[in-house]
């Protein structure tokens, strides 16, 4: 495995090839566990490596030493209860690191977790919403064991009441000079605008949230978001795409690489963040941006899905998509009114939150994952950074002639196409029934 950087970075990496997600299970110990040796290798090496190879066959002798078990580790939480409500949102990352003083990865990270659990716990008194504190462990040598865990094992309360996770990791690298979010799109309008007040004049880049990191939330539904400094397109080509520094997973992530000016900006925007997510009479989520990414990709698939009904699908999609737009006006309304002090009857924003926390466990777990509501899949699965991943092979299935593998793919997206349609048919559903309880319970 060679490092990225620069073409002279002689910086050894460590890092994990554990496919499974958190703890294996019967059903994937024997496909997504490691089976050939690995070793990680400097930039320098592994480009000496590939001249060689240009050149003819090239035989190398590695030895590597693998242990694969069952340990008890240790994860670290906490809690800010409020009175308001039993609702809360997760500030996390992870505290295990590699080898040296992991100064980005994860010490910033967990400094900054610090710092707000402070401030904000000395602010409770103006909390609508609970904060929860989380610091995960086996992140490195267990791909999220840790975070993965607390969603398996506190799977009621969170399902119940998590509203939204921040995840913090490797914030404020010396020598980034973007501001770079990934969120789960309910949360994108939200945190841009906060961006655009405290970041003036810097320059912004937002992707759709997919699985890596700690990003153990998606199964249960929980929209998540993560942001910190972001290096330049010509940084990223220079250097072998080197997104989180080329000391990354090194002995050279020291703390001369964290830019403590930088992280300043970071703890205010973070906090922003949560200040909104914790105090907002109705949680600052919208929807038809939500709904518009379902229907362009379901469109994008129409030419393949005839063999499985796609066309039902995409009727219910747009079908969301009217309704998400009704859901935002009328969020955006009592938004108003609370924020003007034009009412005073909680009861609204109650309707408005449990409907946007139940929107999340629907569509999340179907927009952003490819085994569903009670699984995690693999690191780096492909079709894990696609809109409705599970619907990934339905252009395959045209080009396969009629024969017993195209049946068998044929028969598993009929199946996961009535995934979608029920999953977009229960959100329409959702919002109609919220927002005629609103509106009973503005006229009694």
């Amino acid at each position: 495995m060679m490092n990225w950087g620069a073409p002279d970075n002689r910086a050894v990496p460590f890092g994990s090839v554990k496919p499974a997600w958190g703890n294996p299970t019967s059903d994937n110990v024997a496909t997504e566990m490691p089976t050939l040796p690995c070793i990680g290798i400097a930039r320098t090496d592994g480009l000496r490596l590939r001249e060689l190879c240009r050149r003819g066959p090239v035989r190398v002798w590695l030895r590597t030493h693998v242990e694969n078990g069952w340990r008890p580790i240790q994860i670290t939480t906490a809690r800010i209860s409020v009175a308001a409500s039993e609702d809360f949102v997760i500030v996390g990352g992870h505290q295990d690191s590699w080898f040296g003083e992991a100064a980005t990865d994860n010490a910033a990270g967990n400094a900054c977790i610090l710092e707000l659990a402070r401030v904000f716990n000395q602010h409770k008194e103006f909390l609508r919403r609970g904060l929860v504190v989380g610091f995960w462990a086996g992140h490195e040598t267990g791909t999220m064991v840790g975070s993965s865990w607390f969603v398996d094992r506190h799977w009621d309360r969170l399902r119940d009441h998590a509203a939204a996770y921040l995840q913090i990791d490797q914030p404020a690298c010396v020598g980034t000079t973007r501001w770079g979010t990934r969120s789960n799109v309910e949360l994108r309008g939200f945190h841009e605008a906060i961006e655009r007040r405290l970041c003036p004049g810097r320059e912004q880049v937002w992707r759709r949230a997919t699985k890596i990191g700690d990003a153990s939330f998606f199964g249960l539904g929980v929209p998540m978001m993560t942001g910190g400094g972001a290096f330049t397109e010509a940084e990223l080509k220079a250097t072998a795409l080197a997104n989180l520094g080329w000391w990354h997973h090194s002995l050279e992530c020291t703390i001369d690489k964290v830019d403590f000016n930088w992280m300043s900006d970071h703890l205010r925007l973070y906090g922003a963040y949560l200040w909104e997510l914790l105090t907002a009479p109705v949680l600052p989520f919208q929807y038809a941006g939500v709904a518009a990414p379902f229907v362009d990709r379901l469109k994008e698939l129409a030419p393949a899905g005839t063999a499985v009904g796609l066309d039902g699908a995409l009727a219910r999609a747009e079908q969301f998509h009217a309704a998400a737009a009704r859901l935002d006006q009328a969020a955006d309304r009592w938004r108003e009114r609370y924020r003007t002090g034009g009412v005073k009857d909680g009861e609204p924003a109650e309707h408005l939150n449990r409907c946007m926390k139940r929107l999340g466990r629907l569509l999340i777990p179907l927009e952003s994952t490819a085994i569903g509501t009670y699984g995690h899949d693999p690191y780096g699965l492909t079709s894990q950074t696609t809109m409705i991943p599970c619907l990934y092979d339905l252009p395959r299935l045209e080009r396969l002639p009629q024969a017993e593998a195209r049946w068998l793919l044929e028969t598993k997206l009929v199946r996961q196409r009535n995934r979608v349609a029920d999953a977009l048919g229960d959100a329409c559903s959702l919002i109609e029934g919220t927002l005629k309880q609103i509106e009973e319970a503005t006229h009694r």
